[in-house]
């Protein structure tokens, strides 16, 4: 079972790439962020003759989360984040897809920090760090996949020192992502590849792709019982390099059966 995870950036300005990559690559499942467009303007009906079922959480000009399954039926379980019945914002989506509990998630950058968009960061955090503590509970397995807005470690950035005072590399960001690996997740891409520089995200300016100067922000965290059944993980670094991609490359892990 192949599963993987996009920062789509704009689905409708990205859709030629999107199905591109759908047909180069067939994964079964897919967790996609950066919709940036309202449930109306979701292009359901391309990517349903791509051959996928989707689950959809749209919001206007920003933001929004969709899971996507190519051989198996997907039922919505989470509409948001649970914990605040106030947070408008479309980060997350949970599904039951082939027996196995994806949450799909777009964590806040948080630029400028210190600030109130780090603040809200950090308490998004908080949140999600409960929900992947009930997640451990249930019977199924669980994955936690998308775009984290998190550089775990040194290794996961071209010339970490820029990064120091960054939403996505302060410390409290980072401790805050090891807190959920210390509740038993699996960070899926360093389990197979400890000392690999990896990078999933490269800027649009400064010629980044080229020089393969980037960071590795999108992640999928496994649950203890789906640990043992990985069996390959990777980055499609060649799609961000496709005309009118987008800023992140497609990551993607494959899961043997039980």
């Amino acid at each position: 079972m192949k599963i993987a995870t996009y920062n789509v950036n704009g689905i409708n300005a990205r859709l030629p790439v999107l199905l591109r990559w759908l047909e180069a690559k067939a994964p079964d499942v897919v967790c996609l962020q950066e919709l940036k467009a309202p449930m109306e303007k979701i292009p359901e009906k391309e990517i349903a003759e791509a051959g996928y079922k989707a689950v959809w959480k749209g919001q206007k000009s920003w933001n929004g989360v969709a899971i996507l399954s190519r051989h198996h039926e997907i039922q919505e379980v989470e509409p948001s984040l649970p914990g605040d019945t106030e947070d408008e914002q479309s980060r997350y989506i949970g599904a039951m897809v082939n027996g196995i509990h994806i949450g799909c998630l777009y964590l806040p950058n948080g630029n400028p920090a210190p600030g109130p968009k780090f603040d809200y960061k950090l308490q998004w955090f908080e949140r999600l760090i409960r929900h992947a503590a009930g997640l451990l509970t249930l019977e199924q397995p669980a994955i936690l996949a998308g775009d984290f807005n998190v550089i775990p470690t040194e290794l996961d950035a071209y010339k970490p020192e820029r990064w120091l005072e960054d939403a996505l590399f302060r410390p409290e960001t980072r401790a805050a992502f090891n807190r959920l690996l210390e509740q038993g997740w699996t960070d899926a891409l360093r389990k197979l590849y400890p000392e690999e520089t990896i990078y999933t995200f490269y800027d649009y300016t400064r010629n980044s792709y080229a020089r393969n100067a980037g960071l590795r922000i999108d992640h999928f965290l496994l649950s203890p019982s789906l640990k043992s059944r990985l069996l390959a993980a990777g980055v499609d670094r060649d799609v961000r390099g496709w005309e009118k991609s987008s800023d992140h490359a497609p990551v993607w892990i494959e899961l043997g059966e039980e």
